[in-house]
């Protein structure tokens, strides 16, 4: 039985954000992760209070947790190698921490964030690893590397581009890979052959259907191959549902008795 996490930031649009926790327990599942839900790197105390009261009054474990990464409907992509957003991140990482904390999620995204104009790769790489190392200490739990698609100036592309960021980090041991089989599969990736390859640097999943991101069974990805193959390999973690799609039909594909997670960390029903 596979553990099914809902990503609400990306799920459950039609509602407010704060209601989607409650969506998703009324729709049978067990577990929610979000995109980080502000524009800003530190938001007022009341907002991350009534964020923390809308996950613990729904019931639900929020099991995934975006940094913050900038304006992500403008297109930006994380801030960890940005140079001149360096105090936003530094900012942003004990807000994070203390939600973490507060529900009891231990896995932690840190988007790299695009090229910018005026920066040469080899500063923003710099940065990166730096930063990276300031969230692996900042947090309780596991900092995530993604590659990502639909964004051109997003260095990493394959799950090989984020191994090598994570490479050069060996004292860093909270670092893992998020390998989300639709962006690995639009970028070319082998999906297959990373979950052979990378298992062991796998710390977290997600998954949408291509072409169009949408629910599994929309397109034309094994997303079912690819999830027996990585918890098969030792993956022992969530599956995040991180694709498109509103309505009562959002999750036909997946019998309501299958929504619920097993609620002990660290194992597979």
């Amino acid at each position: 039985m596979t553990r099914w996490s809902v990503n609400c930031s990306l799920l459950y649009t039609d509602l407010p954000l704060l209601e989607r926790p409650a969506a998703a327990a009324a729709d049978g599942f067990t577990a929610v992760e979000f995109w980080w839900p502000w524009p800003v790197a530190v938001p007022d105390d009341r907002e991350v209070d009534a964020f923390v009261a809308a996950v613990e009054n729904a019931g639900v474990r929020l099991t995934g947790l975006n940094f913050f990464a900038g304006d992500m409907p403008g297109g930006d992509r994380g801030v960890v190698s940005w140079p001149g957003r360096s105090r936003e991140l530094l900012d942003n990482i004990p807000v994070v921490a203390a939600i973490g904390e507060r529900l009891g999620c231990r896995a932690f995204n840190a988007l790299y964030g695009n090229r910018i104009d005026g920066a040469g790769a080899a500063e923003q790489d710099e940065l990166a690893a730096e930063l990276l190392t300031a969230c692996a200490k900042g947090v309780s739990g596991t900092v995530l590397l993604e590659p990502v698609s639909g964004a051109p100036r997003y260095p990493l592309l394959t799950a090989a581009d984020a191994v090598a960021v994570l490479d050069r980090l060996p004292d860093v041991p909270n670092l893992g890979l998020l390998a989300d089989f639709y962006h690995l599969a639009v970028n070319g990736d082998d999906v297959a052959a990373v979950i052979d390859r990378h298992a062991a640097r796998i710390a977290h999943v997600q998954i949408a259907d291509a072409p169009g991101r949408g629910a599994p069974g929309s397109g034309e990805l094994p997303l079912r191959q690819w999830i027996d193959d990585v918890y098969a390999a030792g993956y022992d973690g969530y599956i995040g549902l991180e694709y498109r799609a509103e309505g009562p039909g959002a999750f036909a594909w997946l019998p309501s008795e299958q929504r619920a997670a097993d609620p002990a960390p660290g194992t597979r029903p």
